[in-house]
């Protein structure tokens, strides 16, 4: 599970500083009427949300996280810095359950 939380992390990263690149451009579109930072980081925020997505998703299914949380993670790329706090809380989670010992019925 290792690969899939680091893939997640790098991830959510990325689009949280995307996201608030593209927040700050959005800001000047409309008091400076210059479009460049939308027009470049827009797309890209876009398409790198996607493989957020889908990375987010990969890692709750190895993790088998409840499907609130799940989809709590997965909004959390839509607000301007929560991608870097539900990073924080998903690398806590997933660590802390792989430190517990495996249950076995016997």
């Amino acid at each position: 599970m290792r690969p899939a939380l680091t893939r997640y992390r790098i991830v959510a990263w990325i689009v949280g500083v995307l996201l608030i690149v593209l927040t700050v451009g959005t800001v000047l579109k409309y008091t400076t009427d210059n479009e460049t930072i939308v027009a470049l980081v827009g797309p890209a925020h876009g398409f790198l949300y996607m493989v957020y997505l889908v990375l987010a998703a990969d890692l709750a299914r190895r993790a088998r996280w409840k499907l609130g949380f799940t989809v709590l993670v997965l909004l959390a790329g839509t607000v301007p810095f929560l991608s870097f706090v539900a990073e924080r809380v998903v690398t806590h989670r997933v660590r802390a359950a792989a430190a517990e010992p495996v249950r076995t019925t016997v």
